[in-house]
Parts: structure tokens; C-alpha cells; sequence
């Protein structure tokens, strides 16, 4: 016999917490509410719908939740906040200091090319030119990552270093077609 689900367990409840860890290799992590009471489980695939294939330790977030058989899970993401930052300059190759994000730059879309988490950086193809951009690891944690994926698609605040492009800010697909629309 099945179980009906109430009203409130339909539409979930909206909770505000931070991210315990995710582990995208696992495919899950867990997320701490501001409120209190048992781990909430965040599956990768509810994290992909948000546009994001990992998000980084310590971060805000907020979700809606349902109570299942097996305890609390997110079912939507409806925000990232990067997690408070200890100094807003952000080391990078070269020893160059990238400034803090100037949020007037537009939001390109891109594609990483590779990034290797053990090594702290990697890179992305910005659509329509030729050159990589370079993405270092402290930018992936102060946009709210923790990692990315080969073929991912993403969107990038990009300044001109003096080893050539960088990344300022990475964020999901979706936020360079939001910006595009205003």
C-alpha cells in the first residue's frame, strides 16, 4: 500500500546551512542546516539541476528538503554563497595577486579544457576564442567550487594577467545566459 505524502512533505521546506563536504568522485555530500538537527544529504544530480558539478566545503547554501525513508535530502538548490573568505586576495601562478572579483566584467561562457584539483588549477575555452584561460583552485573556492569536470560547461570573469588570460570568478552556464537577459 503506498504511503500519501502530506502537503508539506510535497512542496519540501526551504533550509539555509552550510556545505559539510561534497565529494563529487562520491557523487553526494552533506549539508549542515542553520537550524540545527541531522546531516542533510545533497546527491550530485540535484546539485547538476542547479548547474554546478561540485561546490566547496563551507559554503552557504540553501535548499528545499524532503523527509524520505532514509532521512533528510535536498531536492533543489536555489543558492550558492562561496564560503567566507579568510582574505579577499587570491594567490596565482606566477605570483601574481588576483584583485578582488570586478563584477562589472562580463560573464563569458566557457568550457574547462582540464583541471586537476591536486594540482590546483587547470584550464577553459572561452566560446569563440582560441586561447585557454587559466583557472587556479583558490578562484574555484571563493566562486563556491570545488572542482571541475573535463567538458564542463561554465562561466567566467576573465582579466588579462601577464601569463596571459585568467579567471576571476567561475560560476554555472546558466548565470552567463541570466546576465545575457538583463
Amino acid at each position: 500500500m503506498m504511503q500519501e505524502m502530506t502537503d508539506a512533505e510535497n512542496d519540501g521546506a526551504r533550509v539555509t546551512g552550510t556545505v559539510k563536504w561534497f565529494d563529487p568522485s562520491k557523487g553526494f555530500g552533506f549539508v549542515v542546516s542553520d537550524q540545527g538537527g541531522p546531516d542533510i544529504l545533497l546527491h550530485a544530480n540535484v546539485l547538476r539541476n542547479f548547474g554546478q558539478s561540485s561546490v566547496a566545503d563551507a559554503a552557504g547554501i540553501v535548499v528545499v528538503v524532503q523527509e524520505t525513508v532514509r532521512g533528510i535530502q535536498a531536492v533543489e538548490v536555489l543558492s550558492i554563497e562561496p564560503p567566507a573568505a579568510e582574505g579577499e586576495e587570491i594567490p596565482v601562478a606566477g605570483g601574481e595577486i588576483a584583485e578582488p572579483v570586478d563584477l562589472s566584467l562580463p560573464l563569458e561562457p566557457a568550457r574547462v579544457k582540464w583541471f586537476d584539483k591536486a594540482k590546483g588549477f587547470g584550464f577553459a575555452n572561452v566560446f569563440g576564442r582560441g586561447e585557454d584561460v587559466f583557472l587556479h583552485i583558490e578562484v574555484l573556492r571563493r566562486s563556491g567550487l570545488a572542482d571541475l569536470q573535463p567538458g564542463e560547461a561554465v562561466s567566467l570573469r576573465v582579466v588579462d594577467g601577464k601569463r596571459g588570460r585568467m579567471a576571476t570568478q567561475v560560476t554555472s552556464w546558466e548565470a552567463a545566459l541570466r546576465s545575457d537577459e538583463e
